[in-house]
């Protein structure tokens, strides 16, 4: 009988996850594994790639074992994974010579402000989708270069490789055969051109990344290699790659233009649909490959937020005022209202539409009659806040207003925020029936390049929905609480927010 299932590797920031799925894109078995984050100085993440890699080698295994299928029915691996995200490694021995550093982490600021005030920004806005901010993968490549001895030389003259996590896991996954990715991540990195489809040689210039260093590109649904021989109980094809976002896109059947994913996760990512049109953003989003079958390349507008829940984690493990995650729907829904608490949720700084690398958290509104559960609650409405400004500025980019907003990743199994969200954003919210989305959309690209899939229609077909929330709350108190963000978000940056179509100020009023 021919293999018929595909396992999926869903690399993430905090754990990595496998996931067996039938031909029906249904759930199999699941293995999962949380890992180490570092942090050795302030706005400074790092991950260690050895345990990315044993626990990428350990869980699919695991998976696998636990299916009751071995690796010969396994049709194909797909990747997925964290995004910007960078290894730097010898092409000889496969060793990394620098702990990965995290899209999270902000070491690199200065040289982007610095950029910045050279006047880069626009030509790197016209050439790759994005802006000139620490998130990306460039100029973390080159502060590897920089600070590690040798390593700059070593690159230039062609022994050390770069990926972001797919690239360095394909290459494990090959044992060493096959140096590739894919172009959604390779849009993530500042040196991939998103208009004529290739590395592009002055971006590498102006970041100083040697072109020497950087992986073939391919499609999405693109069979890149084997399975180094020993590394299972058979040689599986690899034949799907995605960055996870684009992949939860993918596995949410966001095919037709317009349509719009928001995933909930360490942080939150929006992305809209806009089919073979790269809109160019007027509102400081990305502009994005969402995917590319056949050659043919699909666009998004992206809007990234860098903490969802993450704020949740930090109330749980910072501060102690949850006990689990899930505490927070109950906590929200104990209180009648916010009670005037609002959390700027700027850990690591401002994603879109804001970008500002040095903003940090903070909270407004403690009187004494504050508790543990507005905590709760402000940590969830920031969500949904943050989720506001990103579909108000697609719509003024001119994205369109969605007919609905299909969620997924962890805190989306929150009934209570996705209720909050259908009445922010005024748009009903779909939640699917699995919200592995971001696995099943790396399953669905391994699948129709090996033949499991016949195409998108097929894809589209296997989508159920489990719940839809509609808005529902008055329009007065919506605008209230909204103004409220606003005045908040204000304090954080020290200035007017400006909102579509209004300039902003230079300083806060009063």
């Amino acid at each position: 009988m021919a293999a018929s299932h595909i396992l999926a590797i869903d690399q993430g920031t905090t754990s990595t996850r496998s996931i067996v799925f039938d031909a029906r894109a249904q759930r199999v078995a699941v293995a999962q594994a949380e890992f180490a984050q570092h942090y050795p100085e302030p706005g400074r993440v790092e991950h260690d790639p050895e345990d990315i890699w044993r626990d990428v080698q350990a869980t699919a295994c695991e998976a696998i074992a636990k299916s009751g299928l071995t690796a010969a029915d396994i049709a194909a691996i797909g990747i997925t994974n964290q995004r910007e995200t960078v290894v730097v490694w010898e092409r000889e021995t496969g060793r990394a010579i620098h702990p990965a550093i995290v899209w999270q982490d902000r070491r690199t600021a200065d040289r982007c402000a610095e950029l910045r005030g050279d006047g880069a920004e626009a030509d790197v806005r016209e050439r790759t989708g994005l802006l000139l901010d620490p998130y990306f993968s460039a100029t973390k490549v080159a502060w590897i270069l920089d600070h590690v001895d040798g390593a700059r030389a070593a690159a230039e003259a062609g022994r050390l490789a770069f990926g972001t996590i797919d690239s360095f896991l394909l290459w494990r996954l090959t044992g060493g055969a096959v140096h590739a990715t894919d172009v959604t991540n390779a849009a993530r990195t500042l040196l991939w051109n998103i208009r004529e489809e290739r590395w592009d040689a002055a971006m590498c210039d102006l970041f100083r990344v040697p072109m020497a260093m950087l992986p073939e590109v391919h499609d999405n649904a693109h069979v890149y290699g084997l399975t180094a021989p020993g590394l299972f109980d058979a040689q599986i094809p690899i034949a799907g790659i995605a960055g996870d976002q684009q992949a939860a896109l993918f596995g949410q059947a966001c095919f037709a233009p317009g349509m719009t994913k928001s995933t909930y996760g360490t942080g939150c990512f929006m992305l809209l649909n806009t089919g073979t049109q790269a809109i160019r953003s007027n509102q400081r989003l990305l502009t994005t490959p969402a995917y590319r079958l056949n050659g043919e390349t699909t666009y998004a507008l992206e809007g990234s937020i860098f903490v969802a829940g993450a704020a949740v984690k930090w109330l749980r493990d910072g501060i102690g005022v949850i006990t689990h995650a899930r505490d927070t729907n109950d906590m929200a829904t104990q209180v009648a209202d916010n009670h005037g608490v609002y959390m700027v949720p700027a850990f690591v700084g401002l994603g879109a539409p804001h970008w500002d690398a040095e903003a940090r958290a903070a909270i407004f509104g403690l009187t004494l009659g504050a508790t543990q559960a507005h905590l709760a609650r402000a940590a969830l409405e920031a969500v949904g806040y943050q989720t506001l400004d990103l579909i108000t500025a697609m719509v003024s980019d001119g994205g369109g207003r969605p007919a609905t907003v299909r969620v997924d990743g962890g805190m989306a199994a929150n009934d209570w925020l996705c209720g909050f969200l259908a009445d922010l954003l005024e748009v009903p919210i779909e939640r699917p029936a699995d919200l592995e989305t971001t696995a099943r959309g790396a399953a669905f690209h391994a699948g129709l390049a090996t033949g499991i899939w016949s195409g998108l229609p097929e894809l589209e077909r296997l989508w159920s929905r489990e719940r839809c929330f509609e808005p529902s709350m008055p329009q007065d108190r919506r605008q209230t609480l909204i103004a409220g963000w606003h005045d908040a978000l204000c304090r954080t940056l020290g200035k007017t927010v400006a909102r579509p179509g209004h300039p902003a100020a230079d300083h806060a009023p009063g």
